[in-house]
């Protein structure tokens, strides 16, 4: 984390996104930040909080994309949510606090691949023991065992039917009727430990089963469990806690559909309520998950919405000055989804031609294609709905639907795209696209 400068973090989020260089600045500040508190004394990080973070700019314009990949360059727990799927408590909906749940059920996920990647020497050692005791016994001399250990790390036995016990997870059907969807955690709390309990008296728990199958499949079986043996899952669950706690990034899209405005009449259920209830999560409160508490109170949140209808100070004020650093973010013109197909790592382009290899097709796209894709792209979102960099999806698939379709025929073949193959594949979404504008 120490290398993790603002400008390093700028850099990695150049490779994947284009322009919008002060929402990347600001994300960038805003991680960093979080590991010079963490070098401070105990006492003064207690009072040093995140600078939320509001981005204003039009759909497809890259704001998820920065949260998603700062996410994923500090390797955090990260969720995504949509303002809009939450209602107030007291109406049927998701409670808000399911944000924070979902964001420790990710930090648990991660933390428990990472404890298995630690333990794996371990795990696939006691495989092996396991195996040869079901194929050769225990009173095999050392030279037999170590003979069949080397056929089976090469393969050689893979299609060999052995017999061995393996778990059966026979979940209580009591914890399966008690799990009520849409149950707030708070009354699902006594659930979880009934059925904990139910475990531990035998009524949940796991039994063994006979089972005759090839080696390689029984090795995967047996490597899964001997993982989950050696995992401490109360450890796992007090560092996922922590983690999520401190590191944990949660965006919140669509905020600005939460939004109560003079143009906006009906509609969905209690816009400020939800605005009311994000509050306390934002701002820092304790939320109970099925691990334990967790306080949010140094959660990055990072908003975003289009504000087309509305604007950032038809907020609640309360929630405003709980986003504190706001970026705004330039719509895409051509030249940005030119150089989006061009110059960001794993480009469209390239995922095509990494695809239909597999095919045995080789793909090659013309520099005046791409820039003609780009090109058109900008007309479309011009003359249509401006949808960002994701119309670039939508003409790609239309460019090459019949290649893509046919690629097994063409297997040894190359096939070159060029800036008129572009314009004969889009000319009926350029006329479609025409048309609209003088439609009701």
């Amino acid at each position: 984390m120490s290398t993790l400068t603002p400008e390093h973090i700028v850099k990695e989020l150049d490779r994947f996104i284009i322009g919008q260089n002060n929402a990347k600045k600001a994300v960038a500040i805003a991680i960093r930040n979080r590991w010079r508190r963490q070098k401070l004394p105990q006492d003064i990080q207690e009072d040093i909080f995140p600078k939320n973070i509001m981005m204003i700019g039009p759909t497809g314009c890259g704001k998820t994309e920065i949260a998603r990949r700062i996410a994923k360059l500090i390797e955090a727990p990260f969720v995504k949510v949509e303002a809009t799927k939450f209602t107030e408590v007291g109406y049927v909906g998701r409670d808000v606090e399911q944000i924070i749940r979902d964001l420790v059920e990710v930090s648990v996920r991660m933390r428990t691949a990472k404890a298995k990647k630690e333990l794996q020497p371990d795990a696939e050692h006691a495989t092996i023991q396991r195996i040869l005791e079901a194929m050769i016994g225990e009173e095999a001399r050392e030279t037999t065992r170590e003979t069949y250990i080397e056929r089976i790390k090469s393969g050689a036995l893979d299609n060999q039917i052995i017999h061995v016990h393996l778990k059966e997870q026979n979940k209580s059907p009591f914890s399966q009727m008690f799990d009520i969807p849409g149950m707030p955690a708070q009354a699902q709390m006594g659930v979880f430990n009934l059925s904990d309990m139910m475990q531990q008296a035998g009524m949940g728990s796991a039994r063994t089963k006979k089972r005759s199958i090839p080696l390689k499949e029984a090795y995967d079986f047996i490597l899964e469990e001997e993982l989950d043996s050696l995992i401490d899952q109360d450890k796992i669950a007090r560092d996922a806690l922590n983690i999520a706690a401190q590191n944990g990034v949660v965006f919140l899209d669509e905020i600005d559909k939460i939004c109560e405005t003079s143009q906006r009449h009906g509609g969905d259920v209690s816009r400020a309520g939800v605005q009311r209830d994000l509050l306390p999560l934002i701002e820092g409160t304790t939320v109970h998950t099925r691990y334990g508490n967790i306080n949010t109170d140094h959660i990055l949140f990072i908003t975003s919405g289009a504000f087309h209808q509305a604007k950032p100070s038809d907020l609640l004020p309360e929630l405003q000055g709980r986003l504190p650093v706001r970026v705004t973010l330039a719509p895409l013109n051509s030249h940005d989804l030119i150089c989006i197909l061009k110059d960001t790592t794993h480009n469209l382009p390239s995922q095509y031609q990494s695809l239909l290899s597999v095919e045995g097709l080789q793909l090659v796209f013309e520099d005046d294609a791409i820039s003609t894709i780009g090109e058109i792209a900008a007309e479309i979102n011009d003359n249509v709905e401006n949808i960002g960099a994701r119309r670039l999806h939508t003409l790609m698939e239309k460019i090459l639907e019949d290649v893509s379709f046919n690629a097994p025929n063409l297997s040894g073949q190359q096939f070159i795209v060029t800036k008129a193959f572009v314009e004969e594949q889009l000319v009926h979404m350029r006329e479609t696209s025409d048309l609209s504008r003088f439609m009701l």
